[in-house]
């Protein structure tokens, strides 16, 4: 195990690894791509995770059985209003809030609301002056 530090805003990871995978947080870059739709991805996980929409693949089953009756249920989860699909029930929950307006993410320092927990972390930095992001030139 080595102790590596992320420059731009200095945590520690005990993998290389797992600091690289961090890194792209800062940098954006996305190196691992669909080759169904071209959608990228920062990590192999997420494409594998993605790639379900694409293969139709159900690694996760529930057979509900009762008297003389058999359920199988796909866990894949579709948007009712937009026919879009989610392998993550939680990726549905929040791609409904662009559905419904709801915005339960509160920033407490003005009246501003989001409907995403990220977009508040990037809201707040107005009201911290934390600039996390440095340019060379």
């Amino acid at each position: 195990m080595c102790y590596c530090k992320c420059f731009p805003c200095y945590r520690s990871f005990g993998y290389k690894h797992v600091l690289q995978n961090h890194e792209r947080t800062h940098t954006g870059e996305k190196p691992f791509e669909c080759p169904e739709c071209h959608k990228r991805f920062t990590r192999d996980h997420h494409l594998k995770t993605h790639m379900r929409l694409h293969t139709g693949e159900r690694p996760y089953r529930v057979i509900y059985v009762s008297i003389g009756y058999n359920l199988d249920i796909n866990l894949c989860s579709r948007c009712d209003h937009c026919d879009r699909q989610f392998v993550q029930v939680a990726n549905l929950r929040r791609h409904l809030r662009v559905h419904t307006g709801e915005r339960p993410y509160n920033c407490e320092h003005c009246n501003a609301k989001f409907s995403d927990s990220n977009q508040l972390k990037a809201h707040i930095l107005i009201h911290t002056n934390e600039k996390p992001f440095s340019c060379d030139r």
